[in-house]
Parts: structure tokens; sequence; C-alpha cells
């Protein structure tokens, strides 16, 4: 009797127990923004839980009621959704899909499970719908982010570059030529300064859809490559498709005041630099280098023409500056110097590090910025000898602040992509680490995008190398480049810089903020540190900290300065 009495407690409790999990998992569906469809495979009947009736308005009991569901999908995605939710007709215990609504911008994404039982086959299925429309408008943001310039609407300069590529590549094996228009609005400056950068950057929006409107896939590309400067590639440029015939085109446009939102009308004109393949150049960079010295040369002589690249106009570009033995002369004697430009941590504005930023000074004592001379030292193979002064220098002094102040941060070098391309490149930057007796993870290398064109696969091995190491490393400029979606996942990185040119218009531009906070949301999933370059006020620093970013950049809490400036920020933090 007493064992009798037992086992009646024990069924009791054990259905207590199954009703308690049964009531705990339907408050769990209820509060669920999900909606759920259960069936019992042994019956026809079907169970709705969640929020399927909110997403769908309707009510299902049996399986033929699928049809009610089905006539609210998408007509292209019917086959695929009954796919899914009926897996065990292709012997599967699972099947998942996405869906759009009909006349409606809404995505979901269904998952269907089976549970399995060894005597009876087949019993429990479970189906579970989720809105995913937030997700995808982010990704789509992103993908056209790594493609699209966001001022323009047409190619970014990266994504260009690409393409140029293949043209070029394309042309070498069919032995026909590739002409790059590079097209420079003449004091478009003065524009921005006169009527005010959002004039400014309508005008640019309506030259790119100009522009646009006269592309043709695989033969005809037009980029906005910065500011006031746009790119036209034409391959097998001849007949309608000549370089002559285009910039008849656009002259003709341009005759034509631009007629802004608010009525006020625009006059412009343009110099126009033309460099083809191969007289100019082997390479797409070969041929944006030249066409850019042409329109260097175009507006010495006056503007508003067009001009082709040749040799004499290089020569005479570089004798006229003198800037190439001078740069010579600058990189055998070392005069150049190092500022470094600090960098704070937005949660409590404690520096986070400094980013080591080269300085040319030149004979006559004047300040000459990289944007000048890097591009020649890259093109005539001095960047080896200025990059190997960067890392020593800034390692060095580096040294010099934790020994005298006992601090440590990050120190941030910025490293050209020809570097890379070095054999040595790793055990050069690991020697001058162990020689000035560094923790490798304080320091971290910043690299653009661009490295990526040429060898992805050779330059991830050396960065993994420089990781395993210790060495951070950051992708800069993030945001600009063609590669930034499809390499992110594989690229060795700790660290995103989020480009200054989205901070710029990231206030007034919803869909510069959409992006931003895209971006901050993806490298936080990803695990990634965010870095915002070109912080220039409070607003913009208040909006990036409460989006989320991590470290602040810019002139709102710090111009680049010299190391003896440096000091003096050190020593103040430690009093």
């Amino acid at each position: 009797m007493e064992e009798k009495n037992y086992r009646i407690d024990l069924l009791e409790a054990q259905n207590a127990k199954l009703t308690k999990s049964e009531r705990i998992y339907r408050m769990i569906c209820e509060s669920s923004d999900f909606g759920y469809i259960y069936q019992n495979l042994t019956c026809d009947e079907i169970q709705t839980y969640g929020a399927f009736e909110i997403l769908f308005g309707i009510k299902l009991q049996r399986v033929r009621d699928f049809d009610l569901l089905y006539e609210k999908i998408f007509e292209e995605d019917r086959n695929l959704v009954a796919d899914t939710f009926f897996p065990e007709k292709e012997g599967s215990n699972f099947a998942t899909c996405e869906c759009r609504l009909i006349n409606d911008h809404v995505w979901y994404r269904i998952i269907t499970r089976i549970e399995k039982e060894e005597d009876t086959g087949y019993v429990d299925k479970i189906i579970t719908i989720m809105n995913i429309t937030k997700e995808k408008v982010q990704h789509s943001d992103l993908l056209y982010m790594a493609y699209y310039d966001i001022t323009t609407g047409i190619y970014n300069r990266n994504y260009f570059v690409s393409l140029l590529t293949e043209f070029i590549s394309r042309a070498d094996k069919e032995k026909c030529r590739v002409s790059l228009m590079m097209i420079d609005i003449d004091d478009f400056k003065k524009i921005n300064d006169v009527q005010g950068i959002i004039v400014g950057d309508e005008l640019l929006q309506q030259i790119g859809s100009y522009l646009k409107s006269h592309m043709i896939k695989d033969r005809v590309i037009c980029s906005h490559v910065n500011n006031d400067i746009f790119c036209v590639a034409i391959y097998d440029p001849t007949g309608k498709y000549s370089v002559e015939n285009f910039y008849q085109t656009l002259k003709r446009r341009f005759a034509d005041a631009f007629v802004m939102s608010s009525g006020q009308e625009i006059s412009i004109t343009a110099s126009v630099g033309v460099a083809e393949f191969p007289d100019a150049g082997g390479s797409a960079l070969d041929l944006i280098n030249c066409a850019d010295i042409v329109v260097y040369n175009c507006k010495k002589m006056g503007k508003n023409i067009l001009q082709y690249f040749e040799a004499p106009i290089l020569d005479d570009f570089l004798k006229n500056v003198d800037i190439e033995n001078k740069l010579k002369d600058a990189a055998f004697n070392n005069n150049f110097v190092m500022y470094y430009q600090p960098q704070y941590y937005a949660s409590d504005r404690k520096l986070r590090g400094v980013e080591a930023l080269i300085r040319w000074r030149d004979a006559a004592g004047r300040m000459i910025p990289p944007s000048v001379f890097i591009p020649i030292a890259e093109k005539n193979g001095l960047i080896d000898s200025i990059g190997q002064f960067v890392v020593e220098e800034s390692i060095k002094q580096y040294k010099k602040w934790c020994d005298f102040y006992g601090v440590h941060f990050k120190v941030s070098i910025n490293i050209s992509s020809l570097q890379y391309k070095k054999d040595n490149f790793v055990d050069s930057i690991m020697t001058i680490i162990d020689r000035n007796a560094v923790d490798p993870s304080e320091v971290e290398l910043e690299i653009t995008e661009s490295i990526l064109i040429d060898d992805f696969e050779a330059v991830t091995a050396k960065l993994t190398r420089m990781r395993n190491f210790g060495v951070s490393i950051s992708l800069d400029d993030f945001g600009t480049g063609y590669s930034s979606l499809s390499y992110l996942k594989k690229f060795p990185i700790d660290t995103l810089k989020i480009d200054k040119s989205f901070i710029d218009t990231v206030l007034d531009d919803a869909s510069t903020r959409i992006i931003t906070e895209s971006t901050l949301n993806m490298s936080h999933a990803m695990g990634f540190e965010t870095v915002a370059e070109g912080v220039e006020n409070e607003k913009q620093f208040n909006y990036l900290t409460e989006a989320g970013c991590d470290v602040i950049q810019g002139f709102y809490l710090g111009k680049p300065i010299p190391a003896v400036k440096v000091d003096e920020l050190l020593s103040y933090m430690n009093n």
C-alpha cells in the first residue's frame, strides 16, 4: 500500500513539474517578439504562440491553414517557405530561410526544427518566425557604403581603383587602351566658402548624378575620388566612347548652370587631365597619379581645359616644384620630425594613446604635410627609408616616455602599403620593438584597405605574424574602401577607425548616422575596438559617445603636437 501511494505521489509530482514547465514555456513564448507554430506530427492540428497573430493577423488551426500564411508571403518566396515548413519531406529535421511579405518592406527569418523518437519517428515540430527587417536594412546600408560614395551615389575611390585595375588587366590581354579622365571642378573651394558646404554637396550630387547617367557596365565607369575631383575610366576609348566625345558632352552640360533646390543657379568649369594605359603607366594608381599631375598642369595654364599626359609634363612638374630632389635629401639626412595626436577614451577622456604622424620641414623651415610628399615617396622608392624612420623614431620616443613618466599607452604607427610588400617587413618591426624593449601589445600598426588590392593572402599572413607577436592592428579610414565587408571577418584586426568623412556629416545626415551606428554595432559584435577620427567639436563628441564609440581622436580633444608637447601633457597627467 505504501509503495502504491509512493508511486501516486511521484506521478503527481511529475505531472505538476510538467504543468509548471508548460506554463513557463507559454509565458516565454507570449512575451517574445517571435512568432511560433507548433505541430504534433501524429495529427493535423497546429497551434500558434508568441507574436504570430500580431505579425500576420491570422489564426492557424490545421496544416491546411498554411495556405492562409502563404498568401501573405511574396510570391517568389512561397516555394522556399513551403520547403522550410516541411523539411521532413526531404528526410531532414531542420530547415531555415528568409522571406518577404507582399507589398511591404518586411523581412522574416523562418527556422523549423523537428524532434524525433527512435520508435515512432518524427513527433514534434516547432517553427520560429522572427522579424529581421532592421538587420536587412543595416546590411544593405553597409553594402552600399562598401562600394558607393555617400555624397554622390557613384563609385567610391577604392572600388573604382579595383574596377580600373580590372579594365587594365583586360586591356592588357586584348591589346587595347584604357583612358582615365580626372575631372577637377575649378574654384570649388570658393563655392564652399561663399555658398556653404550644403550647397557645395548638392552641387557634387548633381554632378555625380550626371556622370552616373553616362555609365555603361564594362565600358564607362565613374567615381567621386575626393571632394571636388571625379574620375571617369573608358575601356577601349574609340568613336562614340572616346575621351573627346565625353569631354564635349561634359562641356555642354557645364555650360548650363546647375539649379539648386533653393532655386540658386551655379555655373562651373572643370580642368580635365587624361592618362592612358599603357602609355602613362601599367597600373590603376599609375594612371591616377599621372592624371593628377596633368590636372595640376591644367590649373597652372588657366583652368577649364583638357590635357593628355605626356612624359615632359611629369618632368616639368617635378622640376618646377623640385620636390623629388628635396625629398631625397630629406630622406638621406632624416630631415623629418614626428608629431603625435592624442587619442582619448570616450567614456572618461583618459589617454588611450597617440598616433604618430610624420612631418617634413624643408630648408626654408616650412612644414610640408605627408599628403604632399608620401605619394611621391611611394612612387620613387623613398617610402622604405621614410617608413623605417617613422617606426624607429616613434618607438624610441615612446620608450623614453615609458621610462621617464612610468606610463603605458598605445603608440599607433601608419604603415604604407608598399612597406607591407617587403619580405623583411615583419622581422624589421619585431627587431625595432625588441631593441627598444617595448611591450609589443603597446604598439599598434594602422593599415588602409588599399593594401588588400594586390595580395590579400600575403598581407594577411604578415599581419597575423605581427598579431601573434603581440602587436595590435588597426584598419584606418574604414568605410571608404571597397573591401570592408568582404574581408573584414577574415582580416586579423583589433580596431576599426571610422573615417573623418563620416564624422563631418554625422550630425546633419540621417544616412550617415545609420551607417555610423551600424558600423559601431557591427564592430562591437565582432569584438573590435572603435576609434572615430576627425572629431572637431563637442556635439560630435557627445553623439559618438552616446552611440557607443570607444575612442575619440581629433582637434576637439587634441591636435597633432611635437614630442615636447606630449612631454608636457604626460607631466600634467602625472601631477
